[in-house]
């Protein structure tokens, strides 16, 4: 995660407990949307720094409509922002609204919010386009003395988008969650540190490879992180990066022989026989 700026660090703590009382009276008061909205681009300004007259705008036209609001950094939208009533309980419909405005807009980052709850997404333009979560957090419920709270908030910061904080803390997502570890312990090199270990333990058994792996899957692992998008998705990042590995690690071995070849045939006398030149044995896989 980017390291934060003592300032936002200290931004935190005079501006966080400011809008967690605000909060509540307006959510007591049961105000609405066009209300919420004031407070989430005041929040916007002073909790989240950005300037509140050029890098905040509700001018957004996206088909025919407006988004809510957006956050413009020189002239580009950072994130688009959905807005709902305090007292609305968000739900998925909301989110495909968020959603759609990002697709049509082209923004990868859209965050749906009303003024409590805050939900970060990241769109994937794909077919069918979907959405990924990022990070949800209720802002009644933090506190700017601690770490994990603060890089929340730092996501949705004028200088979390200058150290691209989004990005980090969503590739760390997607790096380590239980789909990625889920596929991790299913490919060869981690079966085969099993087996070792199991024959360390108990020398006398003889687990295969498919047993292993069948025991894994019918009896170790739920379901739902073997039968879904997100387990498809895990499996093929981990194939790809295993490929990756796989030709990193053949390059290294032809440069190798092609660097003993050129060795020898520098030593070699100028009349041998090239085939007198070529000792060495060839690469075993």
């Amino acid at each position: 995660m980017a390291q934060i700026p003592k300032k936002v660090i200290d931004r935190f703590g005079s501006e966080l407990g400011k809008f967690q009382r605000i909060l509540m009276a307006a959510k007591d008061r049961d105000v609405n949307e066009a209300d919420t909205v004031t407070i989430v681009k005041d929040i916007l300004a002073d909790l989240f720094g950005f300037d509140k007259y050029s890098e905040i705008t509700s001018e957004v036209a996206i088909r025919g409509t407006f988004c809510d609001l957006a956050v413009k950094i020189d002239g580009t939208i950072k994130y688009l922002i959905e807005v709902k009533a305090i007292g609305l309980t968000l739900k998925e419909d909301h989110l495909r609204q968020a959603r759609d405005y990002g697709a049509n807009h082209g923004a990868e980052w859209v965050v749906l919010t009303n003024g409590v709850s805050w939900m970060i997404r990241r769109i994937r333009f794909e077919r069918p386009i979907t959405t990924e979560p990022v990070c949800d957090f209720n802002l009644l419920q933090l506190s700017a003395r601690k770490e994990d709270d603060r890089d929340r908030l730092f996501l949705l910061c004028k200088e979390g988008i200058s150290k691209a904080a989004i990005q980090q803390f969503h590739e760390r997502q997607l790096a380590v969650n239980r789909f990625i570890l889920t596929a991790l312990m299913l490919t060869d090199p981690v079966i085969d540190v099993l087996r070792r270990e199991l024959r360390r333990f108990a020398p006398d058994a003889r687990a295969s490879e498919v047993e292993i792996r069948n025991i894994l899957t019918n009896e170790v692992f739920k379901r739902e992180v073997l039968d879904c998008e997100d387990a498809e998705r895990a499996r093929a990042l981990v194939k790809k990066a295993s490929s990756r590995q796989l030709r990193a690690v053949g390059k290294l071995v032809r440069a190798s022989a092609e660097s003993t070849v050129t060795t020898e045939l520098a030593d070699a006398p100028v009349n041998a026989p090239i085939e007198t030149v070529i000792t060495s044995p060839p690469l075993q896989a």
